[in-house]
């Protein structure tokens, strides 16, 4: 695969945004994180509440469950967005968006072995500039592991729950070529875009992809799948050292 040309940023086509993370943003959520993807900037707070939803006790269900909650705040775009709570409802990017986030950290989460506890996790983006939901995951699930940390320190729960890692990243076509990680200014004229969430262990939870007003082939999608893993293998290696230095203050 060959990739001449830089971008507007000064990235080479399969390079990621410069991607930090950010310890206990929020002292009083259980694990918190800011999450940066260059100037795309996410506080992912994890907060455990010893309660299950009343459904999962009407119906018996055992072990505890995950939901997930995302906003872009007013001030994170450049012009103010309403918030959700001002119209009386959310919109449908807010729904699908939170609902992507719930269903990707389930994925990794054996939720009987969570106990009869909710983990909520809230995504409140504070600067958008493309790829808030893909930062959002990849933020949520360092969020959840140091919350689960709390449990196991407690011991209220004998063995984590956490499978495996979770993170996410965009891929597109832009201006013909195929690009890693893309920021608004390329992600609003895509001609393709795709979110990737996989596992650190290389397993898909999730692939969303579409054209803007455009067609892409068979060998295109497989290209933007490995643009992806690849892009996916670095942010778990992040991760991974990322919580080592934290689980280590534990």
């Amino acid at each position: 695969m060959s990739y001449p040309a830089l971008r507007a940023d000064g990235r080479k086509p399969d390079q990621l945004r410069p991607i930090t993370f950010e310890a206990n943003i929020a002292p009083h959520a259980t694990g918190s994180v800011l999450v940066s993807f260059g100037t795309t900037r996410v506080i992912c707070a994890a907060t455990i509440e010893p309660k299950v939803p009343a459904w999962m006790k009407q119906q018996r269900v055992p072990g505890g469950w995950l939901t997930a909650e995302y906003s872009l705040l007013p001030y994170s775009t450049h012009e103010r967005k309403q918030r959700d709570i001002s119209k009386g409802k959310l919109d449908g990017r807010t729904v699908e968006i939170q609902r992507l986030i719930g269903r990707s950290l389930r994925a990794v989460l054996d939720l009987k072995k969570l106990g009869e506890n909710t983990l909520w996790i809230d995504c409140d983006v504070l600067q958008a500039d493309g790829g808030t939901r893909t930062a959002s995951i990849t933020g949520a699930y360092l969020a959840a592991r140091l919350a689960i940390q709390t449990l196991l320190d407690a011991k209220r729960i004998p063995e984590n729950p956490l499978t495996d890692s979770v993170a996410a990243v965009s891929v597109g076509l832009y201006d013909g070529r195929e690009l890693l990680d893309l920021p608004y200014v390329e992600d609003k004229d895509a001609e393709v875009d795709f979110n990737v969430v996989m596992t650190g262990q290389g397993k898909f939870v999730e692939v969303q992809g579409c054209g803007e007003e455009a067609t892409f082939t068979h060998e295109q999608l497989l290209s933007l799948i490995a643009l992806a893993q690849k892009g996916l293998k670095e942010i778990n290696a992040l991760q991974t050292a990322f919580l080592t230095k934290q689980l280590l203050k534990f």
